[in-house]
């Protein structure tokens, strides 16, 4: 028997401009979704189940980019994508590209246990969902108007814009404008606002699960696939520990960014700490991104790279913490 532990996240890269009723929104929300959590952990729920419960909350609230509140592609639609991970046994579910499907990661736990598959993704995912019978919208469900306008500023500056809403009046003090040192694949990016949401969790059991949920990069093109669903860059869970990633999809895919942590754990030898902070220093290259963790022994963790990390942890022996900032 371990003590268990929740970490949440809505995303890496915040900007230092967003209106304090905004942040307040935020840490409203992943505080909201920290006692979800730990009420289910409290009766003893696993892993797994947790983790989708959590995300499942998350993209119901448009506050961030995923489920309800999608950034938006080059052509003002909504392509979502979401992965689940149990460490019993790596199991893991994925799905891409889905336009329909209310709670994304719930596609994906399906996929994990009712297919014979790992991955599906846009019209084959669709048509999973309809015969899993989970519950879809219209593809205008997930847009909103606050994202309209982003897609907007995004537009006008000739630029994916990561997603974080930025705030459209006064736009130019987030860096719109402004000649930005972030590349993406060698490519400048001129604002960098990443936040997709995630959740980890290791259960009185020791066990650990991860899971995912994204609408990707706002002005990206159709059929574009980040990190967020690729089991060991986006996310990752095995019996040492559970790992979900957010910040610069590319970086993250090329540094395999969750699967090293659990690697430096069990090749190193490193704690959850130890690993998260060597992982973020040495792997990411150029890029910039966050992540949170939990290990089988009830530990907690996170690191980042960037400006801010929407973030929130929890453990059984009565530590809480939700911020934002260092």
């Amino acid at each position: 028997m371990v003590g268990w532990a929740i970490a949440v996240h809505g995303g890496a890269g915040v900007d230092p401009n967003l209106p304090t009723e905004r942040q307040e929104e935020a840490k409203q929300l992943l505080t909201r979704c920290l006692n979800l959590g730990i009420s289910a952990l409290r009766s003893s729920a696993s892993a797994i189940d947790v983790v989708e419960l959590v995300v499942r909350e998350l993209e119901s609230d448009p506050i961030f980019n995923s489920g309800r509140g999608s950034a938006l592609t080059e052509k003002g639609t909504v392509e979502m994508e979401a992965s689940i991970m149990d460490g019993q046994g790596r199991r893991c579910g994925a799905v891409s590209g889905l336009t329909t499907v209310k709670n994304p990661v719930s596609l994906a736990r399906l996929v994990m246990d009712r297919s014979p598959h790992s991955y599906l993704a846009f019209s084959g995912a669709e048509d999973f969902a309809k015969q899993m019978g989970v519950e879809r919208e219209e593809n205008d469900y997930f847009i909103t108007q606050d994202n309209v306008g982003m897609l907007k500023v995004a537009k006008e500056a000739n630029s994916i814009v990561f997603d974080y809403r930025i705030p459209i009046n006064g736009y130019e003090s987030c860096g719109v404008e402004v000649e930005s040192p972030i590349r993406m694949n060698g490519l400048p990016i001129s604002v960098y606002a990443p936040e997709t949401v995630g959740c980890v969790v290791v259960d009185s059991q020791g066990r650990c699960a991860a899971a995912t949920s994204t609408g990707g990069l706002m002005n990206k093109r159709i059929g574009r696939i980040g990190d967020s669903p690729l089991i060991g860059a986006g996310t990752y869970a095995c019996n040492v520990c559970g790992v979900s990633c957010t910040g610069e999809g590319e970086a993250i895919i090329r540094g395999t960014l969750a699967r090293e942590v659990a690697a430096v754990m069990e090749y190193k030898g490193l704690g959850l700490q130890e690993a998260v902070d060597f992982v973020i220093k040495e792997r990411l290259d150029e890029g910039q991104a966050g992540l949170i963790a939990v290990s089988n022994t009830g530990e907690v963790a996170y690191g980042f790279n960037c400006v801010g990390m929407f973030r929130g942890c929890a453990t059984e022996d009565g530590f809480m913490e939700v911020g934002i900032w260092e």
